[in-house]
């Protein structure tokens, strides 16, 4: 059973991702690119920063969302935490490795409203809903409490200066041999300091062009 190339779902992500290809953002051209290196950097701005890119669809690739997939099923994963749901492209990839699974809980985390509201009809069109807690805000708040016991795996595509932030209030729910994916960890040093350093706990590795792919150590 794949979930991901059957209806209702595999036409509604072609039409996401091609959605997402053609999406622009005016907000975001007319800030320089060192102004946005900057904001993507700051943990004091990120709200302000990605308010007024809410118009971007800031999804993961097809590649991406199929490796979300793909390592969900091979893992047997039933509870898995999202960080950056933004139109819900990637929810929509791990909720139907749930559903092949048989089953789970997915929750997702996005603090712009609009983008809530999109992920969560897409996930409704998708025949998904019923695996997914959208959580409306700050991570660092939603995020903070109602987890899991054991989490399978965890996706941090977010606000990027959050990444170790994310990681260290999922962290004592992390199961051994959790998985951890993280989308464009380069502008993210701290995070990659942290999870490939010495005795961190992690097992860590670049993969994919794009992704730090971390496994939680016993």
């Amino acid at each position: 059973m794949n979930t991901l190339n059957t209806l209702p779902l595999a036409p509604l992500l072609e039409r996401l991702f091609e959605q997402a290809d053609a999406a622009t953002s005016p907000a975001l051209a007319g800030i320089s690119r060192e102004e946005r290196e900057r904001l993507m950097h700051s943990k004091t701005e990120y709200l302000d920063f990605y308010s007024r890119i809410k118009d971007l669809w800031l999804p993961v690739s097809r590649s991406t969302g199929t490796l979300l997939y793909l390592l969900a099923r091979s893992t047997g994963a039933h509870h898995i935490v999202e960080f950056g749901t933004s139109f819900g492209i990637s929810t929509l990839h791990l909720a139907a490795a749930l559903r092949d699974n048989g089953g789970g809980r997915l929750i997702t985390s996005e603090f712009e409203p609009n983008k809530v509201a999109r992920a969560r009809e897409h996930l409704a069109q998708g025949g998904l809903d019923d695996l997914v807690e959208v959580r409306e805000g700050d991570a660092l708040q939603t995020l903070s409490s109602g987890l899991p016991e054991a989490i399978d795996l965890l996706l941090l595509d977010g606000a990027k200066a959050l990444y170790a932030d994310v990681l260290a209030l999922v962290e004592p729910r992390l199961r051994p041999g959790a998985l951890i994916l993280a989308d464009n960890a380069d502008f993210s040093p701290d995070y990659l300091a942290r999870v490939r350093a010495p005795g961190s706990g992690y097992l860590s590795v670049p993969f994919a062009g794009d992704v730090e792919l971390s496994m939680r150590l016993g």
